[in-house]
């Protein structure tokens, strides 16, 4: 169990100092996450799909992806305080590009190898675009993504290539955020 007791309703000022080092918030800020997730849960866990209600989350096309890459077991359907503040805390707007970056590449890796391949991609652009696109529209903007972001031409996207692409990026940190 992490820094949460499923039988306090308050953070005490050691936790609070604790949460304050390892997430990008204030206390201020851990204790308005801490009673939003008071008021999802029942207990110590809350079910993913009251997260994805959220309105933070709602109306994100990835808030699946998101809560099973934030979820430490997401097999469980399940998240823990901690895991909850985790994600709010990369979804903040103090955040770092790199941290951002790497909950991105792990919110778009769909099978979970550590790549961005073909079908990972075509998986993202469906998640976007809904029934917006034609299935060979998604199939030649696959191939031009991985065209433009694949350096070693393995037709697959590493961490490193797509934090390249990031780089090159302005707008990505003001975009993968979510306000409080």
């Amino acid at each position: 169990m992490g820094l949460f007791q499923s039988t306090d309703s308050s953070l005490s000022p050691q936790q609070l100092e604790e949460y304050q080092d390892c997430t990008f918030f204030t206390k201020k800020e851990i204790l308005y996450v801490h009673k939003k997730f008071r008021d999802l849960a029942s207990a110590d866990r809350v079910g993913i799909q009251r997260v994805m209600d959220i309105d933070e989350l709602k109306n994100n096309p990835f808030r699946k992806r998101i809560c099973r890459v934030f979820a430490e077991d997401p097999t469980s359907g399940q998240m823990s305080f901690d895991d909850f503040l985790d994600m709010m805390s990369v979804f903040s707007e103090e955040a770092t590009r790199e941290v951002k970056a790497s909950y991105a590449f792990r919110v778009y890796d769909m099978d979970g190898d550590g790549y961005l391949d073909k079908n990972d991609i075509m998986a993202t652009l469906k998640c976007l675009c809904g029934e917006g696109l034609k299935p060979e529209e998604v199939d030649l903007i696959a191939d031009k993504v991985l065209e433009e972001a694949d350096l070693d031409s393995d037709r697959r996207i590493s961490y490193v290539e797509f934090d390249h692409v990031i780089s090159r990026s302005p707008d990505f940190i003001n975009t993968f955020r979510i306000r409080l």
